[in-house]
């Protein structure tokens, strides 16, 4: 069953209950003739309507269901004119834009023009299109919008997966006296997205001033240089707060401009060094409108999200090559990651972190050992042996261990390398390192070690095969397992890895874990919005899918 039909039916059961006490509703025949009459002519499919998978027929149908269970009578209109309640919905719809939604998706406009209606067939009209506009923006802010899976189901899987109790949510919004604060309940709860939502504000207003200029290409600009385009560079900066208003006129790359192109950077996941190269004036020339956009997007995948209670969780931004644990939007620790090649993208998902395993063995994907492993012994039969690797004959806990030295490599194909189990023994040099924290999932991600941590340098860290690496496990390790309060200090994790001996703890409690592509964060130590690259490309069709341009 869709969820607009669940929604629906949810909504004409209620309404029968509704009709029952009626304590707002209008009575008459009047009304029920204009409805009988509006809703046989199909309203959603007279305004060529569909939403979230719904056909304008299976919306006129619930509509027809809805309004029937209402006894014929408007929710909206009382005493012949828009009620409290209408006053609030359309405020709220009106208000769209502020959350990045078009406002005409949610009939803000038919509603405005059937507002002062007198009579009964627009008084119809009018309560019709408000229950639409209003089911509508519920819909999306509690889901997101259809589009994302129509473009790419695959990609934006999570475009759905958010948990809405749509029987207990319409029962609220049928009943409820303050629709407002209902209406305004539904939008993503995170301090990250009502962070999202002040930036819009203030970065449209920076478009409607015309937002920055655009600086001319031409040699690397740094410390002490005099040249036009430094003028520019000063223009840029001051629109989006790296630097002060002073010495706007000067042509020379002077320190404080220096000191402000590292904000800028430090801003844009750059190396913050202060000289305007070629990636860093890339970062200065994209437009206040797609930054607007960027914004935008990364709102709408806050709408995604499963809601959850509780005050504990940990969050890594793909895009960010960062992970974060503690309240939601006020974290306790943070630390720079490793995540999926371009081709190993690591997944965005989420799900609850259950144990942490110590000193873990190492099973390799059957994809690695098939595509990269093989070809390894087959150079050198001794391959595993040199990395503390075994194999065994299948996958189960007691297949039989097999000698690799003694097999004719040369004639075993991939095909038949599905059939062996590598598995890379604790130690040093052990691909996951000394410990990695699970949370069973269809993707075979989690969080764990690395013994290369010279990659945790690098600017742009897209290295590993999906899952995420961490580049302080131990500390992350304590805080999951419940810190110094549960017993669990750093000194004591340390103890268990230096042991190096296999051993699993399970949480008392699971954690959520959120593994997201966020390319727009607002950071909570200075109040600035930070861009991130878009390494997977993702934002380009989100764009795409929301606002109808791009590649």
């Amino acid at each position: 069953m869709g969820k607009w039909q669940q929604v629906t039916i949810a909504v004409m059961v209620l309404s029968s209950l509704v009709f029952c006490s009626n304590s707002y509703a209008d009575s008459g025949e009047v009304y029920q003739n204009a409805f009988i009459e509006h809703l046989d002519l199909g309203p959603a499919s007279a305004l060529n309507i569909e939403a979230h998978g719904r056909s304008s027929a299976d919306i006129d149908n619930k509509l027809t269901e809805i309004y029937h269970g209402n006894g014929l009578q408007p929710f909206w209109i009382k005493d012949g004119m828009p009620s409290s309640r209408a006053v609030d919905i359309i405020s709220v719809l009106d208000d769209a834009e502020s959350h990045g939604l078009d406002s005409a998706n949610y009939l803000a406009d038919k509603i405005h023009k059937y507002w002062d209606s007198k009579d009964a067939t627009g008084l119809v009209r009018l309560d019709i299109l408000l229950t639409m506009g209003m089911m509508r923006y519920v819909a999306d802010q509690r889901e997101g919008r259809i589009a994302p899976r129509e473009i790419d189901p695959v990609l934006f899987e999570t475009a759905h997966d958010a948990e809405v109790d749509w029987a207990a949510l319409m029962q609220v919004a049928f009943e409820t006296l303050n629709m407002k604060a209902f209406l305004e309940q539904q939008a993503p709860p995170a301090l990250q997205y009502r962070e999202l939502r002040k930036k819009l504000s203030e970065y449209r207003a920076l478009a409607v001033k015309g937002g920055w200029p655009e600086i001319p290409t031409g040699e690397t600009l740094k410390t002490d240089m005099e040249e036009q385009r430094v003028t520019i560079v000063r223009q840029r900066l001051v629109a989006t707060g790296e630097l002060a208003t002073e010495n706007m006129v000067s042509a020379v790359f002077d320190e404080p401009l220096a000191e402000a192109v590292k904000r800028f950077q430090r801003r844009h996941n750059l190396n913050s060094d202060g000289v305007v190269g070629k990636l860093t004036l890339a970062a200065m020339n994209v437009s206040a409108e797609a930054r607007i956009e960027q914004i935008v997007i990364n709102m709408e995948r806050y709408r995604w999200l499963k809601r959850f209670k509780g005050d504990r969780l940990v969050a890594v931004n793909i895009a960010g090559f960062e992970a974060t644990a503690g309240k939601p939007g006020e974290f306790d620790l943070t630390m720079p990651v490793i995540v999926g090649k371009t081709y190993h993208e690591t997944p965005v998902f989420s799900d609850t972190i259950k144990y942490v395993e110590f000193n873990p063995y190492w099973n390799l994907p059957a994809s690695i050992a098939r595509t990269e492993t093989l070809t390894k012994l087959k150079k050198d039969p001794h391959y595993l042996k040199k990395h503390n690797m075994r194999m065994f004959q299948g996958w189960e806990p007691d297949a039989q261990e097999l000698d690799a030295t003694t097999m004719d490599w040369s004639k075993i194909s991939e095909r038949d390398m599905n059939r062996y189990r590598v598995r890379q023994d604790p130690g040093p040099n052990n691909a996951l390192g000394t410990l990695k924290i699970m949370f069973p999932n269809k993707y075979s991600v989690y969080l764990h070690d690395t013994p290369a941590h010279g990659l945790f340098s690098q600017d742009r860290r897209a290295f590993s095969h999906g899952c995420i690496r961490m580049s302080r496990p131990a500390e992350m390790a304590a805080w999951v397992l419940g810190g110094e309060e549960k017993g669990w200090s750093l000194e004591r994790v340390n103890k268990i890895v230096k042991n190096r001996e296999r051993k699993v703890v399970v949480l008392d409690e699971p954690i959520p874990v959120y593994i997201l592509y966020r390319t727009a964060f607002v950071n909570p130590e200075d109040n600035m919005l930070y861009f991130y690259e878009d390494i997977y490309g993702r934002d380009k069709l989100l764009v795409k899918a929301l606002f109808g341009v791009g590649n």
